[in-house]
């Protein structure tokens, strides 16, 4: 085996328990008669125990069990931001490079303009806006989805010029050439043609983009501006442990150890499909 299966298969199975994990959390909180939102204010701050392996919060919640369902949150705004995000950067992406010309100048000075922005500033301002004094729906819901929203509004610019440069250098192959040459429209030619060469750098860049996503979704929630409570997610799992650093330590220990392992196995897997699929680093 080589150096990027192996990390592809370490990385990958990361991923997978932590995934597992989050979508066991309902199952494993019935098994073990444990509630992430009961609270008994008679066990707060206990230590990890057997009753509690990581120990209980402020409110005497089960630490484990609000991990593992923060998990579900904090994966599915990742996932669900990354996948939003590079939907729309490969739109702009294969439209930009193989229409190119008066399209192309257009699409990527906007894509310049969004990639000029300090993100995480925009996101939040933003995620501060109150949704109620604008006439918008709130809610559980809705936080979740104005988070992926925001993210994947800003998240799109990168994946656009990664998939316009591999668009720009297809557009002149020979198979596009046939392709055209037979009759397929330019519609066809960039969704039947173009798109299918360029998952390796779209597969990179969403996963990376996911990493990414549950690093602003765990800042902003640790601001108070992302998941509000008694929504659990390791974000805000970390926003009253600041307090508690000395009394409490498990509580800063185990989000931010959640959220460490989670980004750098993501990250790591990224740049195991780059090692393993890109004939340039294979030569090298």
């Amino acid at each position: 085996m080589t150096g990027p299966e192996k990390r592809l298969t370490l990385a990958g199975t990361v991923i997978a328990i932590v995934a597992l994990a989050a979508l066991a959390a309902p199952l494993i909180g019935w098994l073990v008669d444990y509630d992430p939102f009961d609270t008994d204010l008679l066990r707060r701050y206990s230590p990890p125990s057997f009753a509690n392996p990581l120990g209980t919060d402020e409110l005497g919640r089960d630490v484990a069990m609000r991990l593992l369902f923060g998990a579900r949150v904090s994966l599915a705004v990742g996932l669900a931001a990354a996948l939003a995000a590079s939907t729309i950067g490969t739109a702009i992406g294969l439209i930009a490079g193989y229409f190119g010309g008066r399209v192309d100048q257009i699409l990527m000075r906007a894509t310049d303009a969004v990639l000029s922005l300090p993100v995480l500033p925009v996101l939040i301002v933003l995620a501060a806006v109150d949704l109620g004094k604008l006439g918008l729906p709130e809610g559980e819901a809705s936080s979740l989805a104005r988070i992926v929203v925001i993210v994947a509004a800003f998240g799109w610019p990168k994946v656009a010029r990664l998939v316009r440069g591999h668009a720009l250098a297809l557009r002149e192959r020979d198979f596009v050439r046939a392709a055209r040459a037979l009759g397929a429209g330019p519609w066809r030619i960039m969704w039947a043609h173009i798109l299918p060469n360029c998952t390796t750098p779209i597969l990179i860049a969403t996963a990376l983009a996911v990493g990414g996503t549950i690093l602003y979704e765990s800042v902003l929630s640790f601001l108070g501006l992302g998941i509000q409570p008694p929504i659990p997610s390791w974000g805000n799992m970390l926003t009253g442990a600041q307090e508690t650093i000395v009394q409490a330590p498990w509580l800063a220990l185990w989000p931010g150890l959640a959220i460490l392992i989670t980004v750098a196995a993501i990250n790591l897997l990224a740049d195991a499909i780059q090692d393993r699929f890109d004939p340039r680093r294979k030569r090298a």
